[in-house]
């Protein structure tokens, strides 16, 4: 019996969900970037309709004039890497069900993107969205402690939300987090991000903890939610960005491009010009490859520039000294040179 590619693309999408190998957001985008590369078969490729697609119709120059659609339709290159991974994995799991004899995307090579280079808010940016937030009221506890994780751990904004009470530990100052493929990490926490995680759970979240108190009934405290709605469910990662949104317009400052992630941006770029070393902040953020981690060292520029002129001898002061040493007689530099060789 032949499955249609959308009956199998079912069961790719359960075989990534139940091995864990792909966090809940990454198979939501396998779903969605597949859905749009049958579309393109459909219509443009194969000249069928979607459920008459069979796997064999996936032929690799398909692949690639679905890569040159994707371009033509003005997509970054980093998103056209990113579908093509989707239907690329697709394939890989065709292969091993025995599908299709030879994998279709085996010859078909990556798109090259351009690194791009991330947006990161100044620390006195940070400091002025902070200090709009209202902290008198339990949402406004809420939204300070969110704002200081983000920022004081750099945290995905997917992995704050999914966050429980549990998963923070106060005496060791730490937070576990699970990010992508189910990967724990723990993530130290400073005193400031402490302090608001704290005032929130003492006297913020028992205020919204009552409006559902079904939840707190059936799950221990350390089970539950660590960031709850107004109505004392778990936030969602939509909620958590128009929160940062609002004051960040609220600060007055301009919204074009920021996000949680920003916050993420900023957190890796302060501790490199701080001093720590990629290595560190690849494990705090949870990257699998520090080729990620080093876009951040291309957004500091000054603390390369201090670097420079306090070690390079051809930097400023030690540039002046080196130039009266060049500019010294063998005789003054104490004879060592006579002229023989």
């Amino acid at each position: 019996m032949t499955y249609s590619l959308v009956q199998l693309k079912e069961d790719f999408l359960v075989e990534t969900s139940v091995s864990k190998t792909q966090s809940i957001n990454t198979v939501k985008s396998y779903s969605q970037d597949l859905d749009q590369f049958f579309d393109f078969l459909s219509e443009k490729a194969c000249g069928k309709q979607l459920e008459d697609l069979t796997p064999a119709d996936l032929k690799p120059e398909h692949i690639r004039r679905f890569a040159v659609h994707l371009g033509r339709q003005a997509y970054k290159g980093s998103t056209i890497s990113r579908k093509l991974s989707a239907v690329r994995s697709f394939c890989r799991f065709l292969t091993r069900r025995g599908a299709v004899d030879e994998n279709p995307a085996k010859g078909v090579s990556a798109r090259k993107t351009h690194a791009y280079l991330p947006k990161v808010l100044s620390q006195e940016d940070i400091a002025r969205i902070i200090s709009v937030i209202d902290t008198a009221t339990p949402l406004g506890m809420r939204d300070r402690a969110i704002i200081e994780l983000l920022y004081g751990s750099g945290l995905r904004v997917s992995e704050l939300a999914s966050l429980n009470v549990g998963d923070i530990d106060y005496s060791l100052g730490f937070v576990q987090v699970t990010g992508k493929g189910g990967k724990e990490r723990f993530v130290p926490l400073g005193s400031i991000a402490l302090d608001a995680l704290g005032r929130y759970l003492d006297e913020g979240r028992p205020v919204l903890e009552q409006k559902h108190p079904k939840q707190s009934q059936e799950l221990s405290l350390m089970r539950q939610p660590l960031f709850l709605n107004r109505l004392g469910k778990r936030l969602s990662d939509r909620s958590i960005r128009r929160i940062l949104y609002k004051y960040i317009l609220l600060a007055g400052i301009d919204p074009k491009g920021l996000s949680p992630h920003t916050l993420r941006h900023s957190f890796a770029t302060h501790l490199l010009s701080g001093g720590a070393d990629l290595r560190s902040v690849q494990e705090m953020l949870g990257h699998s490859s520090i080729k990620t981690t080093q876009i951040y060292t291309h957004v500091m520029p000054e603390r390369l520039r201090q670097v420079y002129k306090s070690a390079h001898p051809r930097a400023r002061g030690n540039q002046a000294k080196a130039q009266r040493v060049a500019g010294e007689t063998p005789s003054e530099r104490g004879g060592k040179h006579d002229g023989s060789s």
